[in-house]
Formats: structure tokens, sequence, C-alpha cells
């Protein structure tokens, strides 16, 4: 689910007094399972492992972001020099200079682009440092999930509201079931004139009838679909449900199709059939496309 946290905290001071804050972003977005991405410091791997076992606790699915940054307390430098770094470069640049013979000056702007040359604020990687970052991780977690809640409580609602007009359309396939019959009837009587006609040994007769009126029976397909829709319905605000949700909603697409697959050919007021068959299909889809941030 679509969703996104911040929270700001504090590192104990530091044995010269100064102060580091810190600031933890999660964003999360729709994923058939857990991606996780972390952004963290460099020398934090230790932390990232337990960041990580905290983000798979709480969160079953989802592309997650973890974001974590340091900067000083207001007051403090944000922003540190790698000072043995800058004047490694300049004292190299001039001995080079010296050494062709070239006037010429080495420029600022240049050292500051190095890779390591600027950094955030340094951080004093201990114990106390680990729990502040991981407590604070944990309220981030919580914020995500009460956003991720909100927006799985909309979306129940609106599957629900699917499920209901699915559930219409497979009544009204219901009350049609007789006009497919008879339009079958028709079909059948016509096949069976046919062989007739060619002098069709009566066995092979039986056999084609039999074939053609257990394939022109749609009621199979109504009761499963119904099934379907009050196991998906049983389902919602249960728990981690979203991966049988979408199976049982690609179930639901194979009865539709199998519905327009019967009903193909039929005319005269079964005609109907096409079109519910169709909405049934883009209900379905629209339902799948939700089912896919439900975690």
């Amino acid at each position: 689910m679509t969703a996104f946290a911040q929270l700001k905290g504090q590192v104990p001071a530091s044995a010269n007094g100064q102060r580091t804050e810190f600031t933890i972003s999660l964003k999360s977005v729709n994923h058939r399972f857990l991606d996780l991405h972390m952004r963290m410091p460099a020398e934090s791997d230790a932390l990232e492992m337990k960041v990580r076992k905290l983000l798979k606790e709480d969160i079953a699915r989802g592309h997650v972001e973890y974001t974590l940054a340091f900067g000083a307390a207001s007051g403090g430098e944000a922003v540190s020099l790698n000072r043995p770094l800058v004047a490694g470069y300049v004292e190299a640049f001039r001995a080079a200079a010296k050494d062709l013979s070239v006037n010429s000056e080495p420029d600022l702007n240049v050292a500051l682009r190095l890779p390591g040359a600027l950094g955030s604020t340094s951080v004093e990687w201990n114990d106390a440092t680990e729990a502040a970052v991981l407590d604070s991780s944990r309220l981030a977690i919580a914020k995500l999930n009460e956003m991720r809640e909100h927006e799985g409580q909309s979306i129940e609602t609106e599957l629900r509201e699917r499920m209901s007009r699915l559930r219409s359309a497979v009544n009204e396939i219901g009350k049609l079931r007789d006009a497919v019959q008879r339009a079958h009837f028709e079909k059948i009587q016509s096949r069976m004139n046919e062989m007739l006609a060619t002098k069709v040994e009566p066995e092979r007769l039986l056999q084609e009838a039999a074939l053609l009126s257990e394939r022109s029976d749609i009621q199979e397909e109504i009761v499963r679909m119904n099934t379907h829709v009050d196991h998906l319905l049983g389902l919602l605000g249960g728990g981690e449900v979203g991966k049988k949700i979408d199976f049982l909603l690609q179930e639901m697409n194979r009865e539709a199709n199998t519905l327009l697959s019967k009903t193909s050919g039929v005319v005269g007021e079964a005609l109907r059939l096409t079109e519910l068959g169709l909405a049934m299909k883009s209900e379905i889809e629209k339902a799948r496309e939700q089912a896919q941030n439900i975690e």
C-alpha cells in the first residue's frame, strides 16, 4: 500500500558534548512481495540488519524505502570537511604545477567535489546510538502502518462494492439460464437432425447430444462464482490476505471466461449474457488492481 512516514530523533550527547539529530523516512508502494530498499550511512551495516528485521516483523508486503540521515542539532555543524583529503589534493596540485612549470593555483570548488571531501555530521556508533535509531524506527513503522491501515479500509470498502455488483451480475445470469438452455436446445436439435439425415449410429447420436448438453449448462459456473465471492468477503479484514484474494480473483476470472465461452453464439434474449459477462470481467480486473495493494 502507498504510505509515507517521517520521524526525527536525537542521539545521546557524545563525549565532547555534541548532539546529533537524525531523520528516518519510510515510504511504501505496491508490490507483490516485501521488497526492502535501505539508504543508510556506509558504516551502519550492523544497524541495517537490525532495522531490516524490524521491517520484516511488521510489514509483509510492498516496496518499502527506508532512509536514515544524520545532521547536527540546532546550532551545530551540519557538514564536516575532510581536511586531510582536501589538504592532500591542494598539496599534490601545487607539486604537479611546480614539476610541470605551470603557473596555476588549485580550485577549491573542484577540491570540494572530490568523493569524501564533504560529509554529514560524524556519528559515534555505539549501543546508545543504535538504540535511539531502533526506537525511532519502531515508531516510524507504526506511523507507516497506521497510514496503510487507513488506505486498507478504503480498499476494503471498494472491494465490497465491486463484489456486490459482481454478485448482482451473477444473479441476473442465473435468471437467464433458461434462455441459454433453450437456445442451446435448438442448436442440439439442429445438430441431431443433421446427424439423422446422414444415418449416424444411435450411440454416436447420444454421445453428441450429451456432450452438447453438458457444455451448455452454466449452473456450475454460477455456483462457483457465488462461492468465490462469499469466500473473498469473508477474508476482508482478516490480516494478511492479499495473496489469497488475488488467487480468488484469478479463479473468478476463469469462471467468467467459461461463462462467456458457453454463451457465445447464443441469440435472442440471452445476448444479455455477453454484456453481463464483460461487466463481470471488468469488475474482477479492477478488483485485482486493488488487491495488489492489500497486505
